[in-house]
């Protein structure tokens, strides 16, 4: 069955109005996402902005312009060369935080709102930076952020555009303020650190004054009283040596005895060549050789040889027989003896031939030690006295 030509002009009529009908829909309805927001015009007029949600256009009437997205956003613009107050090139780069509150405005009253933030930060940046010098340019981010914004945020109000903050991201110097700027920083740690170190070294020479005038009087004030102490027992002794004299009634031949026994003491160190004699050394010869060799005359005040002025008070001088005291010396060695032996026997060692008597078990015999050379005798200074007879 052949299809007429009329037939086929109808099939083609009613796929392109099926078409149609399909691009309509389709371009009649129009689905907006969150924070985004798309303006509409009428046959080239603004009609109205679409939110978020379901809309319903009239196809080929309405059409959409633009969509701005309603999100803050940020942007970083490139390092710009900015002279200060004190002819110095430095290199400030920007952070831009804004928002787009009218879509309307930010699409029709400028032709690229992002464009035009950029430039208009470059300006006012320039001319804030340009009153200050690189001091305060380095120290003022805070007050160089502010007048930014304020200048952008009025600027950019009839763009519908909000500038939220404002951040200086770096400011650069030239290499050569940087290394003279590093300079002054090291000369300043230094001044710093010199003035701490004389502070320290103040501290330290106070505190060591202060200890050692401490110091000083606590030796003064022992001195003073060791002095005290020292005179205190001088005077004791002198008062009891006195008081001894007095109550021995020392005669002249004790006195000239004592005095012959200190004359040798003159010579005492290896160093001393001679002797000083003095000149009362005659008289207390005389006296010496009178006290026991002259006659006792009772005009002279003398007492007989032998006696004593306390008269018997004095108890009888008594010596130990030399005979006892050997015998008692070997009654004590021979219990020491006993004693080590019985140690070493209950302590159970096992026998050693080096050994001392006290370990050997059973208390045997020991072999006999080599004879030891006798002890020199130490030199007497003293010519021996002859003890008292019993």
């Amino acid at each position: 069955m052949e299809l007429g030509s009329g037939q086929i002009a109808l099939y083609i009529v009613l796929g392109l109005v099926l078409l149609f009908v399909v691009i309509a829909l389709v371009r009649a309805v129009k689905i907006v996402p969150q924070a985004v927001a798309i303006i509409v015009e009428r046959l080239g007029r603004y009609s109205r902005t679409l939110d978020a949600g379901l809309h319903l256009l009239i196809p080929f009437v309405d059409r959409p312009r633009a969509s701005v997205d309603l999100r803050e956003q940020v942007v970083s613009f490139p390092p710009q060369p900015v002279i200060t107050s004190d002819n110095l090139v430095v290199s400030i780069d920007t952070v831009i935080y804004f928002q787009v509150t009218e879509p309307k405005s930010a699409v029709y009253e400028i032709a690229n709102y992002i464009q035009g933030i950029e430039q208009l930060t470059v300006t006012t940046l320039r001319n804030v930076v340009g009153s200050m010098d690189l001091e305060q340019t380095l120290t003022s981010r805070d007050q160089i952020n502010g007048q930014l914004r304020g200048v952008l945020d009025e600027a950019t109000g009839r763009w519908g555009v909000r500038v939220n903050r404002v951040e200086l991201k770096s400011i650069d110097p030239p290499d050569s303020i940087k290394g003279s700027m590093e300079q002054q920083m090291r000369a300043e740690r230094d001044r710093r650190a010199a003035i701490l170190t004389a502070e320290g070294f103040k501290q330290s020479q106070i505190l060591t004054a202060e200890g050692e005038k401490q110091a000083a009087i606590l030796r003064a004030e022992g001195g003073a009283q060791a002095a005290i102490l020292t005179a205190e027992g001088e005077a004791r002794a002198i008062l009891q040596v006195f008081d001894a004299v007095h109550r021995g009634d020392a005669d002249p031949k004790l006195l000239a005895y004592q005095y012959l026994q200190v004359l040798p003491k003159i010579a005492a160190t290896p160093s001393n060549k001679m002797w000083f004699l003095p000149s009362e050394l005659t008289s207390a010869l005389g006296v010496f050789a009178k006290g026991f060799g002259g006659p006792f005359s009772p005009d002279d005040g003398g007492r007989p040889a032998g006696t004593s002025p306390l008269g018997d008070d004095l108890p009888p001088t008594t010596l130990t027989d030399p005979a006892e005291a050997l015998a008692e010396a070997r009654r004590e060695s021979a219990a020491a003896t006993a004693d080590a032996t019985s140690s070493g026997t209950l302590s159970g060692l096992p026998f050693d031939p080096s050994v001392e008597l006290g370990q050997r078990p059973g208390g045997g015999a020991v072999p006999p030690r080599a004879p030891q050379p006798p002890a020199p005798q130490p030199p007497q200074d003293e010519p021996p006295q002859d003890a008292p007879a019993q």
